[in-house]
């Protein structure tokens, strides 16, 4: 009986071992899980922002200690970040103290990450900047345009945008979302099927589609640097208007010849 019971034990372990192993799910990679977003993100979000308390409802308001970084820095912006009043429009905003020593004109880097898991429920946080003089009277206002580009890794790949600073009367800047981007959306050509935010290196260009702004969301701001005026020079901003084909493309372009005929 003694020599037995090790054997027995045996038995009872391995048995007990396979039937673990039967009941464990299968492992799917996060790029190939189906999608889990309620599709509710974004109403959410903007429904947060409304109910956050404001701080400040003009430029003079707000604090301008932090330097524009010497090369693109990330911020996270949502619940927790300041919300500012601007024109009736509630939005999170960051407020920056320029570079004196740096010659004119010079590029401010921006870029917006996909906000979401899936791209079919993502959204973007869409810029508006505002420079401001010495007296924080606005020099310069405008909508950031964004275009989208892949790189190799999630650092490179983001909607890009840029803004030119030439005023030698610019002293501080201001980046919040204004009505206009907020109701707006950016293009964007990638499939839903095969995006993932944690395997973006990953994704197929077989779709096209209109990513929504919303009110939140991931923004590198800085001094351009050359990865980022790569992106920018090279993103795609709208889809590219289709053409009346080869054969009308040839007629166009090569030169007519006539003969003497007339023919």
């Amino acid at each position: 009986m003694l020599r037995r019971l090790p054997l027995t034990l045996l038995l009872v372990a391995l048995t007990l071992l396979l039937g673990a192993c039967h009941s464990v799910k299968v492992l799917v990679p996060p790029n190939l899980r189906a999608p889990t977003d309620s599709g509710n993100a974004l109403a959410q979000a903007k429904l947060q922002l409304q109910q956050a308390t404001p701080c400040c409802g003009s430029f003079a308001d707000f604090s301008y200690l932090t330097p524009l970084p010497w090369r693109p820095k990330k911020f996270e912006l949502g619940p927790g970040s300041m919300v500012a009043s601007l024109n009736g429009v509630r939005s999170y905003f960051l407020a920056f103290r320029l570079p004196t020593d740096v010659k004119l004109p010079y590029r401010v880097a921006l870029k917006s990450e996909l906000n979401g898991r899936w791209l079919h429920s993502s959204y973007l946080f869409a810029p508006t900047t505002v420079l401001l003089d010495a007296a924080f009277q606005p020099v310069d206002s405008q909508d950031i345009p964004l275009c989208e580009y892949m790189g190799w890794s999630s650092a490179t790949t983001g909607a890009f945008g840029q803004l030119k600073v030439t005023s030698d009367k610019a002293r501080y800047l201001v980046v919040y979302s204004s009505a206009d981007q907020q109701a707006s959306d950016t293009y964007w050509e990638q499939s839903p099927a095969t995006f993932s935010a944690e395997a973006p290196v990953r994704m197929t260009s077989n779709g096209s589609f209109r990513i929504p702004h919303g009110p939140d969301g991931t923004v590198w701001i800085g001094m351009m640097n050359e990865t980022y005026a790569k992106a920018v020079e090279n993103g795609i901003c709208d889809k590219a208007p289709e053409g009346k084909g080869l054969l009308n493309t040839l007629r166009t372009a090569l030169p007519t010849h006539w003969s003497k005929s007339g023919t």
